[in-house]
């Protein structure tokens, strides 16, 4: 559902680039179909996963280890240079400048300021970077059980080399952000391009009203800022995705 949506979001915003998406072998053929009709090429790809058990239960996040499974974008070699977008990011504003950026450009996590979040990031597809990666993994694995651990180490030095490569945090605004630092929101919340539902907490994972076309605060009070953009989610949702979908596809969703 979050791909659909940040699908959609894309051609809203009128992008000129070819949009794509890698899928895993569980992915249903009803799904696919979806899937195809909003983006332009579907790669199937194998899983990758850490298993790293130890560090994965540390962050309470059992189900990164998968997110390795990205780093299969840098064998999209018939393009010349990609921006990836995690399936939980919601496009405001047109953002193919990213395209003029070189590889690997980014905007710093939130966590860790040195790293660089890997929820929205510039490369240049290649076979020799794609079976590095795999070799880092097999060898000294990520630091944090998922892709961000992995590929911070790959481009350690991201941080030093060349600050024309790390990206406004507009291009890829994190919520927690949004509601922990309000006054930076209040005065730079318009330039924001990319969202990010960085967390456990996805938009698709709110209720949502059909009557009153309103987000359902199903988990206790959230802030306004976040509000805002999940309720955007979901006007994607119901008035682009929804109309093509059929119920095996919504089954996940809260809808009242």
């Amino acid at each position: 559902m979050g791909a659909l949506v940040m699908a959609e979001s894309l051609t809203e915003v009128q992008t000129t680039r070819a949009k794509v998406i890698l899928v895993t072998p569980d992915v249903s053929q009803s799904m696919l179909g979806l899937l195809e009709s909003v983006f332009n090429e579907v790669v199937r790809v194998d899983v990758l996963d850490s298993k790293d058990v130890q560090i994965l239960a540390a962050m309470k996040r059992p189900e990164l280890g998968v997110t390795l499974t990205k780093i299969h974008c840098w064998s999209l070699t018939q393009y010349s240079k990609c921006v990836f977008l995690d399936a939980d990011t919601l496009v405001l504003k047109n953002a193919d400048e990213l395209f003029d950026r070189e590889e690997i450009s980014a905007v710093p996590d939130i966590g860790w300021p040195d790293c660089f979040n890997t929820g929205v990031f510039v490369f240049t597809p290649s076979k020799d970077t794609f079976e590095g990666l795999l070799k880092l993994a097999a060898e000294e694995g990520s630091f944090d059980g998922g892709d961000q651990g992995l590929l911070n180490v790959y481009f350690s030095n991201w941080f030093t080399s060349d600050s024309a490569k790390h990206l406004s945090f507009i291009y890829n605004m994190t919520l927690i952000a949004a509601y922990s630092y309000p006054p930076a929101y209040k005065k730079f919340g318009k330039n924001v391009k990319i969202v990010h539902f960085l967390g456990s907490m996805k938009p698709w994972m709110y209720g949502f009203n059909s009557k009153s076309q309103s987000v359902i605060q199903t988990h206790g009070p959230h802030p306004q800022q976040e509000l805002e953009h999940v309720q955007r989610w979901w006007q994607l949702f119901v008035t682009k995705v929804h109309p093509k979908v059929t119920p095996d596809c919504v089954s996940t969703l809260v809808w009242h």
